[in-house]
């Protein structure tokens, strides 16, 4: 059973930085396509980033581009958003995701591709 736990979230200053990490445990991380996406209280939950299984094709939405960057470390286990020049509009709740993929260099878009997801790590910034 894989589970994935977020942490790295917390409150940040208008302009300020945070790194979210995902560690990923009970089965082989670099099986496994990986998301980050994020939700406001009575929202749909958006795709933030995307990865593949080794790491070298990612995606960011298009207007977070510039600011968020997508990593994983597949010798640790642990997938990463780092997010600069915070806003208060990227407060959210932040939740990595992880899909097993059958094809290395596939990146997945839709939440519904994803079947195993973290607790959730609360962002909040302040203006």
């Amino acid at each position: 059973q894989v589970t994935l736990v977020e942490s790295g979230g917390g409150l940040a200053q208008t302009g300020g930085s945070l790194r979210l990490s995902c560690t990923v445990s009970g089965d082989t991380f670099s099986a496994y396509a990986m998301g980050w996406f994020r939700q406001a209280p009575g929202k749909e939950r958006r795709l933030v980033a995307n990865v593949n299984r080794a790491g070298f094709s990612a995606t960011v939405t298009e207007s977070l581009k510039g600011r968020f960057t997508i990593s994983r470390d597949n010798a640790e286990s642990v997938l990463y958003l780092q997010m600069n020049s915070l806003t208060p509009e990227d407060t959210d709740l932040y939740y990595c995701a992880a899909v097993r993929s059958p094809t290395s260099g596939a990146v997945y878009y839709d939440e519904r591709s994803y079947n195993v997801w973290g607790q959730g790590t609360k962002v909040t910034v302040s203006s």
